[in-house]
């Protein structure tokens, strides 16, 4: 299962935001709606089918426990993580703290990556995208890892 593509959905004044139609039948398939919402470094939140969570979650578990760092991550990740549950409207709530913390409003940008979802602030995901296309070190990277002879 592979999640792709951009929408903007509207949080509303509880905090609820609609899961985009397209992924929510795979998301019942696949999780049975149970899914896990944690912060990232970007200050977008991280939405993870629970299965998928489970995985990285172990991964975190596995670290030394006394490396401070090791320690730091788990803390932020594991510490901040929150299970949600898509309600039969095809909603998650967002906890409040976790809408500060990505600094959620209204609009709110549904970016899949893969196995899991980023959501942002819609200015900020359009600042984040505008970044990336005058960024010359993406094109760097392209070209010392091979991603320059992809067909886009």
């Amino acid at each position: 299962m592979v999640f792709r593509g951009v929408a903007i959905v509207n949080l509303d004044a509880k905090g609820r935001l609609a899961i985009p139609s397209r992924h929510r039948d795979r998301l019942q398939a696949s999780c049975e709606s149970h899914l896990v919402i944690t912060v990232d470094r970007d200050r977008c939140l991280l939405l993870y089918p629970e299965p998928e969570w489970e995985v990285i979650e172990r991964q975190f578990a596995a670290l030394p426990a006394l490396d401070p760092t090791a320690r730091a991550l788990q803390r932020l990740y594991v510490g901040n993580a929150q299970e949600v549950d898509i309600d039969a409207q095809g909603r998650i709530l967002v906890p409040p703290y976790l809408r500060d913390f990505a600094a959620l409003d209204k609009r709110v940008a549904f970016v899949g990556q893969g196995i899991k979802f980023e959501l942002w602030d819609e200015a900020a995901w359009q600042a984040r995208t505008e970044a990336a296309l005058n960024d010359s070190a993406l094109g760097e990277l392209a070209s010392t890892t091979g991603l320059g002879t992809l067909i886009l």
